[in-house]
């Protein structure tokens, strides 16, 4: 039989093996977003009187974000006539980075993020277009990808006759962050 200060030396060991276990952090969310190969880009200025960005308490809320292509240019089209419903998705995946971008430039650090509460997601489309929710799974599908379940949120997807600049997809967002 074991003696009492062997079996006490597994039972520590036992118990430091599953406390370890349980500390193991998650990857960050700059860890994350590395892996998935995306470098946040800076956060864009407002082009007209509004902040990118308004805190409240522990709330952050995300003005309307759209997206901008390789040349700096905001995309542009519709849905239903110039994008697919794929386009629409990676645009909306485009969109979310931006408003990652926004949401660092407030808070310093995405890992403050404790919940993203809910998106609102607006395409512009053709009035016979009925994917909306497909195309702001672009935004979605990201949001999970970067925050694990802290991503999953609310949403709302609207379709619109036009968009600022001619913008395919804007989204807003508001996002819970630990003080």
């Amino acid at each position: 039989m074991f003696s009492k200060s062997i079996l006490r030396a597994i039972l520590v060991s036992t118990l430091s093996l599953l406390a370890a276990s349980h500390l193991r952090s998650e990857p960050s969310a700059h860890q994350r977003l590395a892996a998935l190969g995306i470098e946040l880009p800076p956060a864009s200025k407002s082009v007209a009187n509004y902040q990118p960005a308004v805190r409240s308490g522990d709330l952050v809320f995300l003005a309307g974000a759209i997206a901008k292509g390789p040349d700096q240019q905001f995309i542009k089209g519709k849905l239903g006539s110039d994008f697919s419903v794929e386009d629409g998705y990676q645009t909306a995946r485009l969109v979310s980075i931006a408003l990652l971008a926004a949401l660092k430039a407030e808070i310093g650090d995405l890992d403050k993020v404790e919940r993203i509460v809910r998106i609102e997601g607006f395409v512009n489309c053709t009035s016979d277009f009925e994917q909306q929710s497909l195309v702001l799974n672009g935004c979605s599908d990201l949001l999970v990808e970067v925050f694990g379940e802290k991503g999953r949120h609310s949403r709302i997807a609207i379709g619109a006759q036009s968009l600022p600049f001619g913008a395919p997809v804007e989204i807003s967002a508001i996002v819970k962050i630990k003080d």
